[in-house]
């Protein structure tokens, strides 16, 4: 059975919504924003709104290429795939892999372009370990700008031009992937229950992605709070666009949050932990992501055949 881009683009947002930390109300609630805030335009104004918006909650998840009937034989899928790996891809067509598609992880074009609207998410996750949601929202909001002044120069369609030049399509599947790890990883420490901080990174390491990760020294480490140190009440902090303001630690630790296991954590971040003593534990970035993937490749594995090539830091482990 064949699979079409527009199938697995809808694989990849369906998913996503299904493990949201917000719930299916909420979603419901953003895109019918979504939906009236483009019937009060003018009709001039129309040709410059997102349509996607209407039915997919995630601005940086996006088909930046290729028609959605477009049959997809194969795809060359990594973390980060910018010009190099498209380059790549055309080198292992011409040896006869069967690559129709760049499916990146990291947004690339209108996914980078728009990645600070999925950041007020944040708010939400914060609010259901009992943080206010009005206190969220203030939280957020200068967080969400500074990253959109921070990328708005960027080169957005520099890969996509690339890709559009040697034929391919291209896509980029970045907070379902995140929603995908961020669920996978709580229910699993939840279910384990590891007493200490060293127990979590042993139980962490348990995970393929993240044994892998370990493996080649870039494995789950602890940045605030000692090994022997008991965890407490843990929150895994992995999904909603990009790093939060590191404010929003004092309202966590407030409200009963012992430690946190996140992706990435900023040296800024670990210091405020530090003086708060809330615990911090790694789990990696690009291990992370790999898992994150890896459970949205299974779903369109799922779907319909495909052949699926991994670079730029993808290890496929499936379930």
């Amino acid at each position: 059975m064949s699979i079409t881009l527009g199938e697995i683009y809808r694989v990849a947002v369906e998913k996503g919504i299904s493990v949201d930390a917000r719930g299916r109300e909420e979603i419901d609630h953003v895109l019918g924003e979504a939906k009236r805030g483009f019937d009060k335009l003018e009709d001039s104004e129309k040709e410059f709104f997102d349509a996607e918006k209407l039915t997919n909650p995630f601005a940086d998840t996006r088909i930046c290429l290729g028609e959605p009937d477009l049959q997809i034989r194969g795809m060359l899928v990594g973390i980060d795939m910018e010009t190099p790996e498209v380059v790549l891809a055309d080198r292992l067509r011409e040896r006869g892999e069967p690559i129709d598609l760049i499916f990146a992880h990291h947004p690339e074009g209108p996914g980078y372009a728009n990645l600070h609207e999925v950041m007020y998410m944040q708010a939400d996750l914060w609010a259901k370990q009992g943080v206010s949601i009005a206190v969220g929202d203030q939280l957020i909001a200068p967080r969400a700008g500074e990253v959109r002044r921070s990328i708005s120069p960027v080169n957005h369609y520099r890969a996509i031009d690339a890709a559009r030049l040697l034929g391919f399509a291209s896509m980029s599947c970045h907070t379902p992937a995140d929603n995908c790890v961020n669920a996978f990883v709580q229910a699993w420490l939840d279910e384990r229950a590891p007493r200490t901080l060293d127990d979590i990174v042993k139980s962490l390491r348990e995970i393929p992605e993240y044994a892998d990760g370990a493996r080649k020294g870039y494995g789950p480490s602890i940045i605030s709070g000692s090994g022997s140190a008991r965890a407490d009440r843990m929150v895994v902090d992995m999904t909603g666009g990009t790093e939060g303001p590191k404010d929003a630690l004092d309202r966590l630790s407030a409200a009963g949050v012992g430690t946190l296991v996140g992706m990435h954590y900023s040296e800024d971040h670990r210091k405020h932990a530090e003086e708060l003593k809330l615990n911090l534990v790694i789990a990696g970035h690009i291990s992370s992501d790999v898992l994150g993937m890896n459970l949205i490749l299974d779903e369109i594995e799922k779907a319909g055949d495909i052949h699926i090539v991994c670079t730029s830091g993808m290890v496929r482990f499936k379930r």
